[in-house]
């Protein structure tokens, strides 16, 4: 089986099951603060898990395309990658956990052919926000799966949620394959790796209030995920999912470059409906497929990893910056070319890979426009950054050089600046110190980058403490003020002004926009002037779902359009501005008090940023 039979079968079974088709959203949340990068798919779906319409109705499928950053560190091994595929389906109010779970079993073992003998799950077990789930074990056993493959555990294995600090959320159960090649045993052990999670059905019923409170929602929803790069590597009886066919073309090209191997290639996949399980692999294959030979391999799997997940992020606008989600496609492009001097490669090589990940139709160009629309600006960003980087690595070696001549060795904090300031790797600098004879303390360097890590956490956690997810009455405020903004700066600059992106706190907004000039003081006052207009005039705020092709005709403003289902909802504001939307909205402009400007700045090439308050 390959990712695209997968993402087939998953996607008309549920169609079968009377479930509308929509389109991936861009992996940049849409005036959502709460996070860089879409991590999920119901992420995009939120407004609608608490009562809000769905254009499609109440019954949803999608492949999702997803980004997470939390364990970057981790990629290298068999398993984690940065960038991944999540098949989902969604009950928005209409059918629980008695319809669904019987539609995860029938497609698994009717679909996927695994046998109910390979098969385990997990249940809530409860505390003192929700009781145990006894009903859900209940309906798996009634389905064939035996008591002892049903384990009840706590929070934090068996919950979902909620995405921000408030939000809705629910307990959840949990699919279990065995990936042995050795019978199952009869008892489910959580802790045995050897069964592999390979589906998530998350019972979303509860709402976490500002108090932290879990209240009961107006409506059952249902919310699944199943990651296409794992389940696919387990369906073809591998245990390392880069022998898998989305990453081979990208690792052979690697291999080509680098002059290094990666491993032997274990079971093939597998043919028509042939079992998963029915393929068998010797000793020797096992242990080639679960042991990296030597840190190559490692090498090559965060190279293919990251440079894949940087296409992707380029194919939705975001360019390498300092910054928030610019700053990690950087890290991700920098840490490519890092470990491409551990494999020798020391000409530039990245655009080489990206090229692959854009022709290989596993690896889903054709499958989302926005890749094949943006594939020689994804080449040139890629360009670009990797050139700008060898300078910086060449002035990496000047300073370190630098510190060499004055030192006997090198302090674990001077190490870590240069890491931090110049993306020079520990393997390096260490190499550059033993050529000289001398050594690095290296337990006050793992201290320094460990303090810099807790740091960064901590402006991320205030940072990202609000989210739309809450819709609490400031939010819903400054999210209405972003669409008079958005509206003044093309009526005042021009209609090649379009939002690029922005970020709501409790706090105020910031709103990211195309224009390459700064914009002087006149032309600043003239933009507050006309939305606090528009305030004064207490516009109302209207909503009307109509066909998203009609939506852009009436001049509805909408950039993201890869996205967009055929049915939309746009927001007007009286005669001044209609957008294409999923809010909050508040209903009135005259709701939101006295606009005002704090601050202009760029936000990169070709881009500028507006921070502003309501008073």
């Amino acid at each position: 089986m390959n990712a695209r039979d997968l993402k087939k079968f998953f996607v008309d079974f549920f169609i079968s099951k009377d479930h509308a088709e929509i389109p991936s959203a861009s992996l940049i949340p849409e005036n959502d603060p709460s996070t860089l990068f879409v991590s999920a798919g119901i992420q995009p779906l939120v407004p609608y898990f608490l009562g809000t319409p769905h254009p499609y109705g109440k019954r949803l499928v999608n492949v999702q395309k997803c980004i997470r950053t939390g364990d970057i560190d981790e990629v290298g091994d068999c398993v984690h990658h940065t960038f991944f595929e999540m098949l989902g389906n969604w009950s928005l109010g209409d059918y629980f956990k008695t319809e669904m779970i019987p539609l995860s079993f029938e497609f698994l073992t009717q679909k996927l052919n695994i046998p109910v003998s390979k098969l385990a799950v997990s249940c809530f077990e409860g505390d003192a926000d929700a009781p145990k789930d006894q009903e859900t074990a209940d309906i798996w056993q009634k389905l064939g799966i035996s008591p002892q493959r049903i384990a009840f555990l706590p929070k934090k294995n068996n919950w979902w949620g909620p995405p921000g600090v408030t939000g809705p959320c629910g307990s959840d159960t949990e699919m279990f394959y065995w990936a042995a090649t050795l019978s199952p045993p009869q008892v489910f052990d959580p802790s045995d790796s050897n069964w592999v999670e390979i589906w998530n059905d998350v019972l979303i019923q509860y709402f976490k209030n500002n108090s932290g409170v879990y209240e009961k929602l107006v409506q059952n929803n249902i919310d699944t995920g199943m990651g296409v790069e794992r389940t696919l590597a387990v369906l073809n009886g591998l245990s390392d999912n880069y022998q898998t066919s989305i990453w081979q073309p990208i690792i052979k090209k690697i291999e080509e470059i680098s002059g290094k191997k990666y491993g032997v290639i274990a079971t093939p996949p597998l043919r028509g409906k042939q079992s998963p399980q029915s393929g068998k692999r010797n000793d020797v294959e096992i242990a080639t497929s679960m042991t990296p030979r030597n840190d190559d391999i490692k090498s090559m799997r965060i190279i293919a990893d990251h440079l894949r997940a940087a296409v992707f992020i380029i194919a939705d606008s975001v360019e390498p910056s300092n910054k928030e989600a610019g700053y990690v496609l950087r890290r991700l492009i920098r840490r490519s070319i890092r470990h491409g001097k551990i494999l020798g490669i020391e000409q530039n090589f990245c655009q080489d890979i990206a090229q692959t990940v854009l022709d290989n139709q596993e690896n889903l160009a054709g499958f989302y426009p926005e890749l094949d629309q943006n594939k020689n600006r994804i080449l040139e960003v890629i360009g670009i950054e990797e050139t700008k980087f060898r300078k910086t690595l060449n002035r990496g070696l000047i300073e370190i050089n630098k510190l060499i001549i004055h030192k006997k060795n090198l302090s674990g904090k001077e190490a870590f600046n240069l890491y931090q300031s110049y993306g020079f790797p520990l393997e390096l600098i260490e190499e550059e110190l033993k050529k000289n004879g001398l050594s690095l303390d290296i337990v006050e360097f793992n201290q320094s980058k460990e303090d810099h890590a807790k740091q960064s956490q901590t402006l991320s956690a205030g940072k990202f403490k609000s989210g739309l997810a809450d819709n609490s009455e400031i939010i819903t405020k400054y999210h209405t003020a972003t669409h008079l903004l958005h509206a003044s700066l093309r009526k005042t600059l021009g209609d090649h002004v379009q939002q690029s992106g922005s970020n709501i706190t409790s706090d105020r907004l910031r709103f990211d926009f195309s224009h390459t000039e700064k914009l002087n003081p006149d032309q600043l006052e003239k933009i507050t002037n006309l939305i606090n207009q528009q305030i004064k005039n207490k516009l109302i705020v209207t909503k009307e779902e109509k066909h998203f092709i009609d939506a852009q005709k009436e001049g509805a403003l909408a950039f993201f359009g890869t996205k967009y289902p055929k049915i939309v909802t746009v927001y007007k504001i009286g005669d001044f501005s209609q957008e294409v939307c999923t809010g909050p909205h508040a209903t009135n402009t005259g709701e939101l008090g006295t606009f005002k400007i704090i601050k202009e700045e760029s936000a990169g090439s070709g881009k500028r940023r507006i921070y502003a308050i309501l008073k």
